[in-house]
């Protein structure tokens, strides 16, 4: 019974994370504020999930905006300034690993993202992301 109430809480948890990373892709195509209720519709869950979502990430630091009322909702920045990054081995394997979890081509955000990383590991075999 263990094994199998951990192996759902996994199931649960993968399907939270996949629901955020659909959301803040949601957002970022959309590029104008979405209700709450039409999230909720959209995933199939309640606005309280949504709240909670949004919530989460914003505590992670994604730069959701929040705004409350008629015309509330969420919304990401329309332009965020890119700076250089730079990663040591360890932390992009992390990232990849996490990537690998929500699964590399579970959305083209995500694939883009594994195809940077997998090329700043091998600048000469970037194909393999694909």
């Amino acid at each position: 019974m263990i094994a199998a109430a951990a192996s759902r809480d996994n199931h649960l948890v993968l399907r939270r994370v996949e629901r955020h990373q659909q959301l803040v892709e949601i957002l970022h195509r959309r590029g104008d504020r979405v209700s709450f209720r039409e999230l909720s519709d959209w995933f199939g869950v309640s606005r309280r999930t949504i709240a909670r979502d949004v919530q989460r990430l914003r505590h992670s630091g994604v730069p959701i905006d929040v705004r409350a009322g008629r015309r509330g909702g969420a919304s990401l920045p329309r332009l965020i300034h890119r700076a250089n990054i730079w990663f040591d081995i360890a932390e992009l394997t992390a990232l990849m690993s996490s990537l690998s979890a929500l699964g590399p081509t579970a959305s083209e955000s995500a694939a883009s993202a594994m195809h940077k990383l997998v090329t700043a590991l091998n600048p000469d075999r970037g194909d393999l992301a694909e």
